[in-house]
């Protein structure tokens, strides 16, 4: 589990939020790290990639709503992505487990961030002294070097210890587990991504009636059993009846009035 191990630490560096190396955020936080792209990438380098993809669609959709306001970070999703989807493949106790597990280590995964964050303004101090000296090879070392091999030691360590020692012990400790516990980690997975989704709405949606397209796919779904396809040509009818066919506001109904007379006159 050595390679293994280390190819994930290394997804999971490249993955985090201060790492440059993909196109910055764009190929690193935004990509890579979201659990749909990561379960495919995990399930890959550990050799299932079905169960990989599985965990990756059930956790991505707790995590939907999840945004980082001025570096606020309720669960670190990067942590989440790599470590925690690994331990849910290595565990072989599918999806509902995997998402309990990785609910648990995102938000333990905030402490290391935090670390992260105070443990850079060491960096940011080592800087200014720099800046004042003129000294130039020492503001590029405190200011991109030194702060990346931090940030990497903060993410590689972690994960490749969690997936090289836990590949050795998870799926003993998870069937040592009484059956009370994993009857209501399951329960929990089943129900947190439903929250996303949840949280999700109520982002999007401004007016709650609007809640009734969303019931209306629900339905196709799982009493209709249409695939993706069929739901697809489904919504795209009801997004054309909503946006054609809906009744105007009484105000933009009197403008209209209005200019139609002018063009009149």
């Amino acid at each position: 589990m050595i390679i293994e191990a280390s190819l994930i630490g290394l997804l999971c560096y490249l993955g985090a939020l201060s790492s440059p190396w993909l196109l910055g955020l764009t190929g690193g936080w935004y990509l890579i790290s979201r659990p749909l792209v990561s379960g495919m990438l995990v399930g890959l380098i550990l050799g299932d990639v079905k169960t990989g993809i599985m965990i990756g669609v059930a956790v991505q959709a707790v995590y939907i709503a999840m945004v980082t306001p001025g570096g606020s970070m309720p669960a670190d999703l990067n942590f989440v992505a790599y470590p925690a989807i690994a331990l849910g493949i290595l565990s072989g106790k599918g999806p509902e487990v995997a998402v309990a597990l990785a609910a648990t280590i995102g938000i333990a995964g905030t402490i290391l961030f935090n670390a992260m964050m105070v443990l850079n303004s060491y960096w940011n101090h080592r800087a200014d002294v720099a800046l004042e000296k003129g000294d130039e090879r020492g503001i590029y070392f405190n200011s991109a070097i030194g702060p990346q091999a931090m940030n990497f030691v903060l993410r590689f360590v972690p994960t490749f210890i969690a997936v090289y020692f836990g590949a050795q012990y998870i799926s003993g400790f998870m069937d040592s587990l009484p059956k009370i516990v994993l009857s209501t980690m399951n329960v929990l997975g089943g129900i947190l991504p439903a929250v996303g989704i949840a949280i999700l709405l109520k982002q999007i949606i401004k007016n709650y009636t609007m809640l009734i397209y969303f019931l209306v796919g629900f339905i196709c779904i799982v009493f209709l059993k249409l695939n993706m396809v069929a739901l697809v040509i489904v919504g795209s009818l009801l997004a054309l009846i909503h946006y054609n066919y809906k009744p105007e506001a009484p105000q933009v109904a009197a403008a209209r009035r209005v200019d139609d007379d002018e063009d009149e006159f």
